[in-house]
């Protein structure tokens, strides 16, 4: 489900009302715990946040008009998803955030490349989704995506 809002704003308030009260918890652990130089988005039908074009001015490397995506959120059909890139493409982030799941959430981890999906939404950890976005600042994930890039990795 693509939101066709234009706004951050927008978005939180065309959300189902069921949703809205994990979203806005979830949007906000997110402004709370992300490093400073990420900007808030909306891009690819969610909201999200990106390295700025003032700060990487290559841009997405599908799409260099794009910012630099780092991280979004979705209200869609049958759950809520945060879609971290640093997860996909650091092999040892992904290995922390695996192993400390377990220690928030007692369902199993339903979780794509870059993908975590939460269908109950006071299942959603937010400490941990706290301390997973500290983890990465702009500068790191701009290496990171670098680094994965000159390697042949392509994001999907």
């Amino acid at each position: 489900m693509q939101s066709t809002a234009k706004s951050p704003e927008e978005y939180m308030e065309s959300l189902p009302e069921d949703r809205k009260p994990a979203m806005d918890k979830l949007r906000n652990t997110i402004l709370k715990n992300l490093p400073k130089g990420f900007e808030e988005t909306m891009g690819y039908g969610m909201l999200g946040w990106v390295v700025p074009h003032s700060m990487y001015p290559k841009g997405y490397h599908c799409d260099p008009k794009v910012p630099l995506p780092f991280l979004g959120i979705a209200s869609q059909k049958n759950f809520i998803a945060v879609y971290h890139m640093g997860i996909y493409s650091d092999p040892n982030l992904y290995n922390w955030f695996t192993s400390e799941y377990p220690k928030h959430v007692k369902t199993k981890l339903d979780m794509g490349k870059s993908c975590i999906r939460f269908k109950k939404p006071d299942q959603i950890p937010f400490e941990l989704i706290g301390e997973l976005v500290k983890k990465m600042t702009p500068a790191d994930w701009i290496l990171t995506y670098e680094n994965a890039l000159s390697k042949g990795f392509k994001q999907s």
